[in-house]
């Protein structure tokens, strides 16, 4: 009979109420708490139905267009002269990045609890492109809540979700982007949790969403897997992601837990180590619960989360996704960061050397790869390319155009 540290570690934890380790858990009011006891017992029930497992990997590999390649990125390596670095294609995923995944897994779940209404937050944009992607798909309504300076700047995926159909809502309190986003969506959801189901966009929120996001993006980092042995004859010796909630990482990491594999979590360093001026959580902050759940956090003078900024709307969030918490805290996972500056240089190497251009959030692993490949020139880098940068070249070119004149 297995004993529970038999089991390989992603399904060691979360523990029943939802802990991995000290992280995690739910803390949210009372009337609230019923409703993510029956979103649990649901997904408990239903995650391991054939219906439902058998509908998930249709819509993945008939709708979604799963699995996405592994690539070898040849030019960037000989340019370089390093490490050899593989993308894992997350871009080619039908919307443009890892979201869907979930978001076609938490809506097929809506679907089986008879909801009527698909709520959530976004901030590049991403999260609410999948989701409303989604409820068309399922034919639910969508509410999308987003912070105004991301509306401004990622205004391709809010055009996108309207001709989706999806509902966009302006955040204009707060620093109006992701933190506030999630407030609002919380708020929205309260009114009517019995109709209507809160789709977390990342590995975040009280428990069941931290282990249901990471489990539907699981299949990332199971094909990885398989593509990469495929390829190489063997396993890579890192694998990197960037982390602002953490999803796209989470989804490659569960993937290699159990292998003598590095695994290189990401962070925005945004424009310096100054409190306000970047949103690495686990690099910078503390031990502390917001939005439901017990992580890593960065705080202001009075204890509250702090302001964050990043050039990369999906990664400005003053906390993290539990489980990475918990894999940072027992040395599983090593912690990097980028800068503003070495993303956007990371952004245009990619798309000139390659014919890829990456998500900004993307841009931000991308960039630390390249710096772990000159360190360790004889090794296997595998990155998670987790979204396409449609979203971001408007924005890109207006503020830092002069990078295009670069020589690559």
């Amino acid at each position: 009979m297995n004993t529970k540290s038999s089991l390989p570690l992603h399904r060691q934890v979360p523990d029943e109420r939802g802990f991995f380790g000290k992280f995690g858990g739910s803390f949210i009011p009372p009337e609230l708490q019923e409703q993510m006891d029956e979103i649990a017992r649901a997904y408990q029930r239903i995650c391991r139905s054939h219906d439902f497992i058998r509908e998930l990997r249709s819509i993945r590999k008939h709708f979604q267009g799963r699995p996405t390649p592994v690539y070898y990125c040849n030019n960037l390596s000989n340019k370089i002269d390093g490490a050899r670095i593989y993308l894992k294609r997350e871009d080619l995923n039908h919307s443009g990045a890892h979201k869907l995944n979930h978001c076609m897994g938490e809506a097929l779940l809506a679907k089986y609890l008879g909801k009527k209404k698909l709520i959530a937050e976004t901030g590049a944009g991403q999260h609410g492109v999948a989701l409303a992607t989604a409820g068309a798909y399922f034919g639910i309504p969508v509410e999308i809540h987003m912070g105004e300076v991301d509306i401004a700047k990622e205004h391709p995926n809010v055009v996108r979700m309207r001709i989706l159909g999806a509902t966009v809502v302006p955040v204009s309190f707060g620093a109006r982007t992701l933190k506030e986003a999630v407030d609002s969506a919380f708020q929205a959801y309260l009114k009517d949790p019995v109709n209507s189901i809160y789709c977390i966009g990342s590995v975040v929120g009280p428990h069941p969403f931290p282990l249901m996001v990471r489990e539907f993006q699981r299949v990332v980092g199971i094909e990885a897997r398989e593509q990469f042995i495929e390829m190489t004859g063997e396993l890579p010796d890192n694998v990197v992601a960037c982390v602002g909630g953490g999803s796209n990482a989470m989804g490659i990491f569960s993937g290699f837990l159990d292998d003598p594999v590095e695994l290189h979590g990401v962070e925005p360093l945004g424009r310096g180590s100054k409190p306000g001026d970047h949103a690495a959580s686990l690099s910078h902050g503390s031990e502390g619960v917001m939005h439901g759940f017990n992580s890593i956090m960065l705080k202001d003078d009075k204890g509250e989360p702090s302001a964050v900024y990043s050039v990369a709307s999906g990664l400005d969030y003053p906390s993290v996704g539990p489980e990475h918490a918990y894999l940072n805290s027992i040395g599983r996972t090593t912690v990097g960061t980028a800068t503003d500056e070495e993303a956007i240089h990371a952004f245009f190497q990619l798309s000139r050397l390659e014919g890829i251009i990456p998500a900004l959030e993307s841009a931000h692993a991308v960039a630390y790869a390249l710096k772990l490949a000159k360190q360790r020139p004889s090794q296997d880098i595998l990155v998670n390319l987790s979204g396409r940068g449609d979203k971001d070249i408007d924005f890109v070119m207006e503020k830092y155009g002069h990078y295009a004149d670069m020589e690559y």
